[in-house]
């Protein structure tokens, strides 16, 4: 099992295109083959968010990607200050 968790800064100010994405994003990831869950999360103070993914494979995880990160990168193109962080890691352990 994988996990994926992007992290992007929307600023403060940032909840209704945070929550725009999340529900765009959170219906398109949720049924890719391989998604075992799909959280959307955030704090709107601060304006940080993120997406945290658990996936079957890392196969699974990475051609999902190729669906994703398209969308990811419109509803974050000149509402960031930098690119979002983005990291595969494999499951340790999980309940």
């Amino acid at each position: 099992m994988y996990a994926r968790l992007v992290r992007f800064s929307l600023g403060p100010g940032g909840e209704t295109k945070a929550q725009e994405l999340a529900n765009e994003l959170g219906a398109l990831i949720s049924v890719q083959p391989g998604c075992q869950a799909v959280t959307v999360f955030g704090d709107h103070g601060e304006g940080e968010y993120g997406i945290y993914v658990l996936w079957d494979t890392q196969e699974n995880a990475d051609t999902a990607a190729g669906v994703v990160r398209p969308r990811l990168n419109e509803h974050l193109a000149g509402n960031v200050t930098a690119p979002p962080e983005t990291r595969l890691f494999e499951v340790l352990w999980s309940k």
